[in-house]
């Protein structure tokens, strides 16, 4: 019997905080394949969540060190460190476009060299780059493209980007590679309008499908959640708020994420005591504790704004999250969400991101129409079990992986 054909994946960030790449390694892993997930360890204090996530994962972790303390020597972090920065400085000053500019792109080169994978699989945008070095040295590589890279990010922080190394990027990979994925219909259009090649496979960000949540009772105040993994401005919480100041009633709002307090401050201070003593701030919450918690809750808050175009096509984590958990959604009409909400029927109403008067409707709306929210509630939940669940991606992924290592190599 031959062994089972090796895949490696390529990401640029913790795995606690990239559930995508989790569910990825984990569906072929089990399917029988021989997994490898590479990835910078930079961030200390994800390290508990990654080393639980990977404790009894059918898939090998290959850390690659940033940061000083997992034996990595404080001298080599902060030269690693120090050229990305001189390459941010290069790009900003004169114009210089380099990889080094978005993360530490030569020691993840080196280390998915050294790795003999018949199927790399790349995600984010330093890996993108690294997938076509590797395709440029004969390896089968395929791509993921869960954010338009080129099309992301907040005017300010696209300063200092090299924007058209990413456009080239994208397009080489949607003509070269054995596949893409992405994660609506809207953003694959988009994707192949832009450059051409094949249009990518959609693989939804829809997880596992959770327990059926428990009874709710009207008796209770209604509560809103919102998650992420970072509190901040451009979330559309600004335009939330404004409306809910204005909307009457005793709803409550759970913001689960690390945020700075300086935003904290800034978001609560337009609103009246009483209504800030409604608002309650979790902190981070760990991806296997999240389903559970968000299904305490009534509404989910889908908050993503038009613009960036990245955000504006994508179905996010966070409103398919919220339909597996059986919430009723609050959602802004973004072309992503539309898809999203178009699919599921009834979950919820969709609003304007602009739209603080409306905002303020869809709130008075839902606090006095229970029933409006228990129906939204069961519409999300059947499109959980019917279509936006990992059960129904899983198999597309295995497809397109099959297809990609060819009949010799399948699993």
């Amino acid at each position: 019997m031959s062994a089972p054909a090796r895949i490696l994946i390529v990401t640029s960030g913790p795995l606690a905080r990239n559930p995508r790449v989790v569910k990825e390694a984990s569906t072929l892993g089990a399917a029988g394949y021989d997994v490898t997930v590479l990835t910078p360890r930079n961030h200390a204090a994800s390290e508990p969540f990654d080393a639980a996530l990977c404790a009894a994962a059918p898939f090998c972790r290959l850390p690659v060190d940033l940061i000083p303390g997992f034996g990595l020597s404080a001298w080599r972090a902060f030269w690693r460190l120090m050229r990305h920065r001189l390459a941010r400085v290069a790009m900003r000053r004169f114009r210089v476009p380099s990889l080094h500019a978005l993360g530490p792109a030569n020691v993840i080169l080196r280390a998915a060299r050294a790795q003999r994978a018949d199927l790399t699989i790349v995600h984010n945008e330093v890996p993108h780059g690294i997938g076509l070095r590797l395709l440029a040295e004969g390896r089968r590589v395929a791509a993921d493209i869960e954010d338009w890279h080129s099309e992301d990010l907040l005017p300010d922080d696209r300063l200092g980007r090299p924007l058209e190394l990413l456009r080239r990027q994208e397009r080489a990979l949607l003509q070269e590679a054995a596949y893409t994925s992405t994660t609506s219909e809207v953003l694959s259009a988009a994707l192949h309008s832009q450059y051409g090649g094949r249009p990518p496979q959609v693989i939804t960000n829809s997880f596992p499908l959770q327990p059926a949540p428990p009874p709710r009772t009207s008796a209770r105040p209604l509560e809103y959640v919102w998650f992420s993994q970072t509190i901040g401005p451009g979330r559309g919480l600004e335009t939330f708020f404004a409306a809910w100041k204005q909307a009457a009633g005793n709803a409550r709002v759970t913001l689960i994420g690390e945020v700075a307090a300086s935003y904290r401050q800034a978001l609560l201070a337009p609103l009246e005591p009483a209504q800030q003593a409604r608002i309650k701030f979790t902190g981070y919450i760990s991806p296997t504790e999240l389903p559970a918690r968000l299904a305490r809750a009534d509404v989910g808050l889908a908050l993503e704004r038009r613009e960036p175009r990245s955000r504006g096509l994508t179905i996010t984590n966070k409103i398919l999250q919220y339909f597996n958990a059986g919430l009723a959604v609050l959602a802004t009409d973004t072309a992503g969400q539309c898809e999203a909400m178009r699919e599921a029927g009834q979950p919820g109403l969709l609003v304007s991101s602009n739209d603080t008067a409306g905002f303020a409707a869809a709130l008075t709306r839902l606090e006095n129409d229970r029933p409006l929210v228990a129906g939204g509630q069961h519409a999300a939940r059947a499109a959980a079990e019917r279509r936006y669940c990992w059960e129904r991606e899983a198999p597309r992924l295995l497809a397109l992986v099959a297809e990609a290592l060819g009949p010799a190599r399948r699993s």
